[in-house]
């Protein structure tokens, strides 16, 4: 397998299979989508602007459009489960899973032709290409699975003038609070079973012409009692960046390994939203009622020594837990929220980059004994 992918990865940094724009929205399956949408604006400073559902004629589910700057949320319940299989599937989703994400949809510029390429390379259909319009234009979108329940839906919306896509309509409400300064979509993970990160590295190396970025072993993210691996897959522009975990032997359970037992199989981790001012962004996020995983106070005595001269004072740093790694381009600073449902599954990284490509190599450790405090707590590790 191992040479497979070097192969498949040596073309695909030659030619991406489709050009891709950046990630056009990610869709969630959520049990009630109004009172998440009340949380991601609350907490997260995401503005609501547009909403589809029975009011708009859509009887069996109803949907409502978050933004943030380039990042856009697309929060999705289904209202009548027996009005229409669509509505099944995505109760049914929701049932298995808690809440979500179903869709990480790329924004294309020719969605026929991306389709027919990646189901050629060997991606399984979800739907084919089909056209919905209103008075604002037409956008063109398909959709093609992935890991688990997961989709990637391919969005061409270069003849569409309005708000987000036909179906919604603007919505706007007395309660808006201010954004965080959340940017784009820097990353999004994926968990796999035992055995399966390669399968997935692949499939992204020969289907949608992805390179291999960057690999961790177990050795890399490890700590006394578990260990993962993961393989960082990236289009040729770099903004798409899709990186697959599969957990690996250890003396206890790993983070993967209790994602992939609560989220009952493959799918989703993590989104790491980017900011230009992570203290200001972590900050405000905390005030909110966001909670973020503790660094040991240990992390910090040799912080200095480990990365070189920073911007940001250490001791703002340490009082937040912001984490700090270099690489040969520069640095970046990051932290990760604790799980935001009860299910132990999806959660959210800040990232601030200041030159640095990498993914915070140097963290690993501390992060990981982070996280097993909190399986620990919940009797998962």
């Amino acid at each position: 397998m191992a040479t497979t992918i070097e192969r498949a990865t040596e073309t695909a940094q030659a030619h991406d299979t489709f050009p891709i724009n950046g990630t056009d929205y990610i869709e969630f399956y959520v049990g009630n989508a109004k009172q998440a949408a009340h949380y991601y604006r609350t907490a997260f400073g995401f503005q609501l602007v547009g909403y589809r559902g029975p009011e708009t004629g859509v009887r069996d589910r109803a949907s409502y459009l978050l933004q943030q700057d380039k990042i856009r949320f697309v929060l999705t319940t289904p209202i009548r489960p027996d009005l229409s299989d669509e509505a099944k599937t995505i109760a049914d989703h929701i049932y298995k899973h808690g809440d979500g994400v179903r869709d990480l949809a790329l924004w294309v510029d020719d969605a026929r032709d991306a389709f027919e390429k990646a189901i050629e390379r060997g991606a399984k259909p979800v739907h084919e290409p089909k056209v919905l319009k209103d008075t604002e234009g037409e956008i063109v979108i398909a959709a093609f699975q992935t890991y688990g329940e997961t989709i990637h839906s391919l969005v061409e919306r270069k003849n569409y003038k309005g708000l987000f896509m036909p179906g919604f309509v603007p919505l706007k409400q007395h309660y808006n609070p201010p954004p965080v300064g959340l940017k784009y979509v820097d990353h999004c993970v994926g968990n796999v079973e035992l055995g399966k990160m390669n399968v997935w590295v692949e499939f992204y190396a020969h289907v949608m012409g992805f390179r291999n970025l960057l690999t961790f072993d177990d050795e890399d993210i490890s700590t006394e009692y578990s260990s993962l691996m993961s393989k960082v897959m990236a289009n040729g522009n770099d903004r798409i960046k899709f990186p697959i975990n599969e957990p690996a032997p250890g003396k206890k359970k790993s983070q993967i390994d209790e994602y992939l037992d609560f989220y009952q199989g493959p799918g989703v981790q993590h989104m790491a939203l980017a900011t230009d001012d992570i203290v200001q962004t972590v900050t405000v996020l905390r005030d909110r009622g966001v909670e973020f995983l503790a660094a040991p106070t240990s992390y910090y005595a040799d912080l200095q020594k480990r990365v070189g001269r920073i911007d940001e004072p250490l001791d703002v740093l340490a009082a937040l837990g912001i984490l700090v790694d270099r690489d040969p381009d520069g640095y970046l600073l990051q932290i990760f929220t604790k799980p935001v449902e009860d299910r132990p599954t999806v959660f959210y990284e800040i990232i601030q980059r200041k030159g640095a490509k990498s993914f915070g190599k140097g963290n690993f450790k501390a992060l990981f004994e982070a996280i097993e405090q909190e399986q620990a707590k919940r009797g998962n590790l």
